[in-house]
């Protein structure tokens, strides 16, 4: 045993001769959380140059130093004995230095600065052709260079507050015994019934393939394989007169092996002969989806909610939290072709706890931001929205109201104050502005809708005893208007059938989501929180392009 461990232990050491030492860096986070108590200690910083300028007649410079871990910079002073200064000071270079935490002359801003003795690595920039210049881009124009727009502030504030938000999410469901399950991206079901999905194939992959091979190498003709059949005929007799002639067993393997050779080429010939340029069509003109990848049509997923039920109904408390895609060829600030839906699903659970169960996630995730991302939220308050702390604290500390879909029609009815756009109606979709209007001007917090008009609503919400109305909550907050969407779904067998025809879909995809009412069918419920939406609400930013890192909408998938 001794002497393994010290042949593991010499391994262990010729292997890291051959290997830089790892790098001991220190995250600029924690360095000014520390500020003037770390005075004294050296250590290793790595970030990117947000602005640097010369000082001393060329003898140092000053570099404004953020490596993301927080809003702020770090101030590194640089001596021109340590390092030519010109390829450190441009906006945008990256540096990997090390030194000595000092504290700054008195009247400084900083309370810690960096002095540096040491330049490991530079990562220079032409300034001239860096497409982030030190003055201010809009955020429209950053969304044309997408794969640098994480070094701005704004869109690093964003990230870190949607890191924070993923984790919340993921330790509020964890704490309240819910269980994180992975639902398909790709689906042959279409949850929402819009038909506005994203479909998946390899059909005009697979039709172009064979139109290039087959003018590389056109398919054989009825003479080809006929030929070809000639040969196996040949070779069959062969092998039969070796056998009547009681020839050795090596020649008669070797003409059995022959054989086998022409009988796979005649094969190979009436597959090619089978080739056809284009997409494959059936006898009655529609695509012979047969003969895709997935045998049948597959899109991509609209919602995971169809596919998480089937845990929900084996292992009562369950969510997804992942991508989701919609063909919507919207341009408006609240639509995106791929965003994210945090999508809980809850067994033996009616339409109230349902409302409880979303009421007190948004509050977690209220809380949440203003206990672990305060200084990207002073950010947001400074630069683009001065009530976003003010809302958070709101809807974190406040009973949200709750009113029914009629109720609410009524009291926007009655609304003289404004002219909205859209006319209110009993039996129309709420739009945006009648939502804010509910939460912002009449009830000045946040507002939970219930019990809907099954026309507007999805085919799997609970129809009410009323039969003109179903189950279903939406949750209204300032700002953005709905943040979350859900209902109790229909358990009843029947129910659901109709449902579904009278949506004018068809039930053989959806036969297995009617097992779940076949076999030990169960009340529950559930909700989707559009995830960017929540992240709109709580930055205040206009646009959700702005709010998910690699923005697909009409027109523009980058990267």
């Amino acid at each position: 045993m001794a002497e393994d461990a010290a042949a593991a232990a010499m391994a262990a050491a010729s292997l890291s001769d051959d290997l830089e030492p790892a790098t001991d860096r220190t995250r600029i986070r924690s360095i000014l959380a520390d500020g003037a108590a770390r005075a004294g200690e050296r250590v290793v910083v790595g970030g990117w140059v947000k602005t640097g300028r010369e000082q001393g007649k060329g003898t140092f410079a000053f570099l404004e130093l953020n490596d993301g871990s927080c809003a702020s910079n770090l101030q590194v002073l640089v001596d021109a004995a340590v390092h030519p200064l010109a390829p450190l000071t441009a906006t945008g270079t990256s540096v990997l230095v090390e030194g000595e935490l000092k504290k700054p002359p008195e009247g400084a801003k900083q309370r810690v600065e960096l002095r540096v003795d040491r330049v490991i690595e530079v990562g220079e920039v032409d300034p001239a052709a860096y497409p982030l210049p030190k003055t201010k881009l809009t955020l429209e124009n950053l969304r044309d260079v997408v794969h640098l727009r994480s070094r701005t502030n704004t869109i690093g504030a964003v990230a870190r507050i949607r890191h924070q938000l993923a984790c919340a999410t993921h330790r509020f469901f964890d704490e309240n015994g819910f269980l994180y399950v992975h639902t398909p991206i790709i689906t042959t079901s279409d949850c929402e019934g819009a038909g506005e999905m994203f479909q998946v194939t390899t059909l005009f992959s697979h039709a172009e393939k064979v139109e290039k091979e087959l003018k590389e190498n056109p398919a054989p003709s009825e003479s080809d394989i006929e030929a070809a059949r000639v040969v196996v005929k040949e070779k069959g007799d062969a092998v039969a007169q070796l056998k009547a002639a009681k020839a050795s067993k090596q020649e008669i393997t070797a003409a059995v092996a022959e054989l086998n050779k022409a009988k796979e080429n005649v094969s190979r010939l009436e597959e090619r002969s089978k080739l056809k340029p284009g997409i494959p069509y059936r006898d009655d003109g529609t695509v012979a989806y047969e003969n895709d990848f997935f045998k049948r049509q597959a899109f991509l997923t609209v919602s995971g909610q169809l596919q998480v039920e089937t845990y929900a109904c084996a292992l009562s408390s369950v969510y997804t939290f992942g991508p989701t895609f919609r063909a919507e060829n919207s341009h408006t600030s609240r639509h995106l072709a791929e965003f994210w839906m945090v999508e809980p699903e809850i067994a033996f659970a009616n339409l109230q706890d349902d409302m409880n169960c979303a009421e007190r996630y948004v509050q977690y995730l209220c809380k949440w931001l203003l206990e672990h991302c305060r200084e990207d939220m002073e950010f947001m308050v400074k630069n683009y929205d001065k009530t976003a702390i003010e809302r958070l604290e709101l809807v974190s500390s406040t009973p949200f109201q709750r009113i029914s879909y009629t109720k609410a029609v009524e009291l926007l009815k009655n609304v003289t104050d404004k002219k909205f756009e859209n006319k209110v109606e009993w039996g129309i979709d709420l739009a945006s502005e009648h939502e804010r209007y509910l939460t912002e001007v009449i009830f000045k917090k946040p507002v939970i809708v219930y019990n809907y008009p099954k026309e507007i609503k999805a085919f799997y919400m609970r129809l009410n005893d009323d039969q003109k109305t179903v189950a279903a909550m939406d949750v209204l907050v300032p700002k953005v208007g709905e943040l979350v969407g859900g209902s109790q779904r229909e358990e009843r067998l029947d129910l659901l059938k109709t449902r579904i025809q009278d949506a004018g879909l068809p039930l053989e995809p959806y036969e297995w989501y009617l097992d779940l009412r076949r076999f030990g069918s169960v009340k529950h419920s559930g909700f989707g929180l559009g995830f960017e939406r929540m992240i709109l609400f709580a930055t205040g930013l206009e646009n959700i392009r702005d709010v998910i890192p690699f923005p697909r909408y009409p027109g523009r998938a980058d990267l």
